[in-house]
């Protein structure tokens, strides 16, 4: 019996596996696509990004264009105004003629033309300040528009350190989390070997596992929270919300903070609001200003010429058009505004003390944001003390419940519950040290320094 092998491939089964190939390749871009790709940034870096892409400091900038935009509306109100028409009329008079009696009789054309151009300019001499106060209200309105542009920016900026910290707490977690199933591992498979030999229960290894489950339960929470502020994040940076941010490791230097005083000092002087309110002040009193300027007359020069023809021709012939020149000055008073404004200066200098009230509400917030911000950071490094010698306690009971459990002196709980307190001061050191980190941007903030 003879067997006859065939070496060249079906063709129909290689158009198939060729197509599969295709699927395959096809289905690996597109998860490719959709995972999207990792990148590492520091947190100067994601600041940043943030900043160059944000909608919102975007519209900032719209805002104050807006503001200078009427600045300049305010100055082209004092320049002077001037117009120009030129305007043809026909006339057709079917019935032309009047006769007042047998020696008075006046007739007229049966039709007739008329053309009148106007020439005028106006500019105003004295206007009791108002075009001055209008452009520094103006002014300091741009001012403030600013601020708050630089308000937006602070808002934003510590929008991204927030989600930053959180996600590199989140990341750190996970670090401790992959660390200590490592180590449980060991331990059931020391256990497992233990067990084995006799020298231990059932129970024990159970302990261990169970132990192992609650850590990677842990570790599921960890992820869902992880991809929340990754998305998070990518929308604030202008980023494809299906990029990987992964954290620059966070060098946190040890940082000497000065007395509370100094910080609400400083926050008296750089704190937009504080700066804005200081604006609205000049800007009332500004208002002021003006609104008493109404009561003041005005005076306005004025300069005219006519172009009159009544020639069937428009172009000026001699002796058929006239060219009258007017100069002149015009002196307004509504003197009524003498009893009638004086409310209106009355609800002007309210607002003034409105501003002024705000100033003192302002203030002690300010100092309030800053003391509690200056407490939460001296409490941070005091937590990071204290949780630093917790995990070097935690530490050395587990080596000796390591031991021990290794010569059958401690139980596998004991064994265990050391495993499970080192494993939380790691993850509460982790978390401090990010706690610690974002308190002292968070002061920053509250003595607004924190983009200068």
């Amino acid at each position: 019996m003879t067997t006859h092998i065939n070496n060249q491939l079906n063709p129909h089964l290689l158009k198939r596996l060729i197509g599969v190939l295709l699927i395959l390749t096809l289905g690996l871009l597109l998860a490719n696509i959709a995972y999207g790709q990792d990148r590492t940034l520091t947190l100067d870096e994601a600041i940043k990004l943030g900043i160059q892409n944000s909608k919102v400091l975007k519209l900032s900038q719209a805002k104050i264009d807006q503001a200078v935009s009427k600045y300049n509306q305010a100055k082209d109100s004092a320049l002077p105004t001037g117009s120009a028409s030129f305007a043809y009329d026909r006339a057709e008079i079917p019935a032309n003629k009047l006769d007042f009696g047998p020696k008075l009789s006046f007739g007229l054309p049966k039709n007739n033309n008329a053309y009148l151009g106007i020439v005028s300019l106006n500019e105003p001499i004295f206007a009791g300040g108002r075009y001055k106060y209008a452009r520094e209200s103006t002014d300091l309105l741009t001012k403030v528009s600013r601020l708050d542009a630089d308000k937006d920016k602070d808002e934003i900026t510590y929008d991204i350190i927030d989600s930053y910290y959180n996600l590199y707490k989140v990341l750190q977690s996970k670090k401790v989390v992959d660390s200590n199933l490592k180590s449980i591992d060991a331990q059931i498979h020391q256990s497992q070997r233990f067990f084995d030999q006799g020298l231990v229960t059932k129970n024990d290894v159970l302990r261990f596992q169970l132990q192992r489950a609650n850590i990677e339960l842990n570790g599921i929470d960890l992820e869902s929270n992880r991809k929340i502020i990754n998305y998070n994040l990518d929308i604030l940076l202008g980023l494809p919300e299906t990029t990987q941010i992964n954290i620059d490791q966070i060098k946190e230097a040890d940082r000497q903070i000065g007395p509370l005083s100094g910080y609400i000092d400083t926050a008296m002087m750089s704190r937009q609001e504080v700066q804005q309110l200081v604006i609205q002040s000049k800007i009332a009193e500004t208002n002021i200003k003006s609104v008493r300027a109404n009561q003041l007359p005005t005076l306005a020069a004025s300069f005219g010429t006519y172009y009159i023809d009544a020639n069937i021709d428009p172009l000026p012939k001699s002796g058929n058009y006239i060219t009258p020149v007017v100069v002149g000055l015009t002196f307004d008073w509504n003197f009524s505004s003498l009893w009638t404004n004086k409310n209106k200066v009355s609800e002007a200098r309210i607002q003034r003390d409105q501003v002024s009230i705000n100033q003192g509400i302002v203030a002690d917030n300010i100092r309030r944001d800053v003391n509690n911000s200056y407490e939460s950071y001296q409490a941070a490094i005091s937590k990071i003390k204290l949780l630093q010698t917790s995990i070097d306690q935690a530490g050395e009971n587990n080596k000796i419940l390591e031991s021990k459990y290794k010569s059958n002196i401690a139980s596998a709980t004991d064994r265990a519950d050391a495993e499970t307190l080192l494993y939380q001061a790691e993850i509460n050191l982790e978390l401090a040290k990010a706690d610690a980190g974002l308190a002292y941007y968070t002061l920053l903030k509250s003595t607004g320094k924190l983009n200068k």
